[in-house]
């Protein structure tokens, strides 16, 4: 298991390195810079402005100190941010994202583990139609949909809940968590409702059917497990989804987090904001693949092997 261990971890550091370097160099293809906005100040005023920031430095020098920085778990300077540094805005928006992000992932975990299994044990019954259709909706209408459409509902329409902002109540967190979950709801009770579906038809429970075993203990001791392989190799991806879609959610709710963050340094040119948001994304993915690949390798030995 260690040495298992140890392989994902070395495919880690490389593959950290190229999304490094890929996002760097893209963010500084883009046309615009920075301090494109403020054209009206005099051009020794932007000189100073570049030359403080290493901006006036060859491209391979500036990626080489901002490795180096990196090394040292320095994020960089904000160039929107006045006096602020990367790392803490980014400790500022974390415990939001990272709250919203929790229930979201609880929420779609929980939900469609349920109802795929319930579509599964009535194979071909109304019941399993309507929830694929309904899981099958909810793969095809992205956030930025259902998040305007939950706030006209719950918010304006019925007054439930708060149309947006953040207090860091459970009401403010309950309808940015539910249009972050419902793609990943959707794709797990399909998943779900699939991999149950085919381990109720293995031979051994029919064996375990024969003998007389009630139904519900023929699913959550024999059919269960096997079925739910496929879920847990999906949350890797699935978290990468919540990430990326929290970009949108936060940003349609007013939520100070960290994709609202991204948002506003892409649209700046904030060039460090968003090289630090990147790198904090794609090693909280790398991170969920590998406890992932842990899992899965705990539960199925064979995994290890590959």
């Amino acid at each position: 298991m260690l040495s298992y261990a140890g392989r994902r971890l070395l495919t880690a550091v490389p593959t950290l390195f190229v999304l490094i370097a890929l996002s760097f160099f893209l963010m500084h293809a883009a046309p615009g810079g920075p301090f494109d906005s403020e054209r009206s100040l005099p051009p020794e005023i932007e000189a100073r402005l570049a030359a403080e920031f290493h901006l006036d430095e060859p491209l391979w020098r500036q990626f080489g100190r901002y490795l180096g920085g990196l090394l040292h778990g320095d994020l960089g300077p904000s160039f929107q941010y006045e006096g602020q540094t990367v790392s803490g805005l980014i400790a500022s928006g974390a415990p939001v994202s990272a709250a919203i992000g929790a229930a979201a992932m609880l929420l779609a975990l929980s939900g469609g583990v349920a109802l795929g299994a319930i579509a599964a044990m009535r194979p071909g019954s109304r019941i399993d139609r309507g929830l694929m259709l309904i899981a099958l909706t909810g793969l095809s209408v992205p956030s930025y949909v259902v998040a305007p459409l939950l706030i006209l509902i719950f918010a304006l329409g019925l007054a439930w809940l708060p149309a947006g902002g953040w207090d860091g109540s459970i009401a403010a967190a309950v309808l940015p968590s539910i249009a972050l979950a419902l793609p990943q709801l959707a794709a797990i009770a399909r998943l779900t409702r699939g991999a149950l579906a085919e381990a109720l038809d293995a031979p051994w429970i029919r064996t375990a059917r024969a003998k007389g075993l009630p139904e519900h203990l023929i699913v959550l001791r024999h059919a269960l497990k096997p079925a739910l392989l496929p879920v847990l190799s999906y949350l890797g991806p699935a978290a990468a989804g919540l990430m990326t879609g929290s970009v949108v959610v936060e940003q349609v709710f007013g939520i100070p987090g960290i994709g609202r963050y991204f948002v506003q340094g892409a649209l700046n040119r904030d060039y460090t904001l968003v090289l630090g948001v990147v790198l904090l994304y794609g090693a909280l993915v790398i991170a969920f693949n590998f406890i992932v690949d842990l899992a899965y390798g705990a539960l199925d030995p064979r995994a290890r092997l590959a």
